[in-house]
């Protein structure tokens, strides 16, 4: 928002995030069919945060329901081959990483972060009465508060603590349409998925009138001043992104496939000022209730490379110490296959923490495979909450999460 702006508001009792909420929502200045609102002017205060050092997190959601039991596979455990004789993954399919635990044999990616102490997994994650649909679990989960309606996400929430006076540019989501994750109070977050055709996204009636604002057009009163000053932050915005994806065009790594997090590297590396990613994985093959083997080994594969060339890229542009991602997904499998030789809805699962300082290893309890709840499920042992307060107090630094997560989870202790 342009100082100009800025003073509009103060004289008219409108406060800042009242009027971006005006100016994006009151003209449908939306992000490729998205509800989010328009994002602020790369301005000063913008550039200031860039030149300010502080840790990035980057949240790849793997959505779908991925399988933790064929990812880090508990293949010490008979009860593993009992209860799925078919899509078990074989001793001889595993990446061990101890006498009971490896990943999948397609992991060697996440496998080449944990041999050098960059990863982190933490066993059971899960919530209390766990839902077993995707929608309801992955509000769950993007709230950061289970079967409660909190209206803001966990990560729009922890946005608005960590940096109360709303920066500009602080939240990004890589995404088609806002993911509820981050949508936040003070923080008005930037959601693309194409940087070449980051826009706005008109109703067709409104397209010809929005588009002339703008261009040339002098201002005939303070409202129309503010009208133009939005829209000019929308160009702004959206020619900064896509500058940004062009110079990453010139020093990408060609051999690596990023899926979308090659667009927080090119952000990340033409030095945007977000301190916080939210990227949901789209295609997602995750959902394994038929014929599980094949897709499943394909799906992690992509994702555990896509991590491993993330940091890959990090470490060129020598930020793999300042830049941490955590992945999960809404909900497990059923520990019993099915009789399509998939795996059903399930609970708790395995989630990881990879780079920025991460003390490797495993964190938390492995759930039993004998001592099941709900028709064949895992019982979690590590609320997915202690996860997102290990990651606020202990990497972040806010060192108070429970103002953001509405209660005290004690902390993992990952981090030096």
């Amino acid at each position: 928002m342009t100082n100009r702006s800025k003073k509009l508001c103060e004289q008219s009792g409108v406060s800042r995030r009242q009027a971006l909420k005006i100016g994006a929502q009151g003209i449908g200045l939306g992000i490729l069919g998205g509800v989010s609102p328009l994002p602020p002017m790369f301005g000063a205060a913008s550039t200031a945060l860039a030149a300010t050092p502080g840790k990035i997190l980057v949240v790849f959601e793997w959505f779908g329901g991925y399988d933790g039991l064929s990812a880090f596979v508990p293949y010490g455990d008979d009860a593993l081959y009992r209860l799925r004789p078919n899509v078990g993954v074989r001793e001889a399919d595993v990446i061990k990483v101890d006498d009971h635990f490896g990943f999948q044999k397609s992991m060697v990616g996440m496998h080449r972060l944990w041999d050098e102490g960059n990863a982190a997994l933490i066993h059971g994650t899960g919530y209390d009465q766990p839902s077993f649909s995707h929608f309801a679990s992955s509000s769950f989960w993007h709230t950061g508060a289970p079967n409660s309606g909190e209206p803001y996400g966990w990560y729009g929430r922890t946005a608005d603590a960590l940096d109360p006076k709303g920066t500009p540019n602080y939240l990004v989501n890589i995404s088609a349409t806002q993911t509820l994750a981050v949508r936040a109070r003070d923080h008005v977050p930037v959601v693309f998925q194409d940087p070449n055709g980051f826009r706005r996204d008109l109703f067709h009636p409104q397209q010809a009138q929005v588009e002339r604002i703008g261009t040339g057009q002098e201002p005939r009163n303070d409202t129309h001043r503010f009208l133009l000053d939005v829209n000019q932050s929308a160009r702004e915005a959206s020619a900064l992104v896509r500058q940004a994806w062009q110079n990453y065009a010139r020093t990408r790594t060609p051999d690596l496939r990023l899926l979308d997090l090659d667009k927080v590297v090119a952000l990340v590396e033409n030095d945007f000022p977000a301190r916080l990613y939210y990227v949901r994985l789209r295609n997602s093959l995750f959902d394994t209730h038929v014929n599980q083997e094949s897709p499943f080994d394909r799906q992690v594969q992509y994702c555990s490379d896509a991590v491993w060339g993330f940091f890959e890229e990090m470490k060129r542009l020598g930020k793999q110490d300042e830049v941490a991602i955590l992945i999960h997904s809404e909900f497990g499998r059923r520990v019993p296959e099915n009789t399509s030789l998939g795996t059903d809805h399930g609970t708790a699962n395995v989630s990881f923490v990879l780079g920025g300082g991460v003390k490797g290893g495993q964190y938390g309890t492995p759930p039993s495979l004998t001592d099941l709840i709900l028709g064949g499920n895992l019982q979690h042992t590590t609320d997915f909450r202690r996860v997102y307060a290990t990651l606020i107090d202990e990497y972040l630094g806010h060192s108070k999460s429970e103002d953001v997560l509405g209660g005290k989870f004690e902390t993992l202790g990952m981090f030096t």
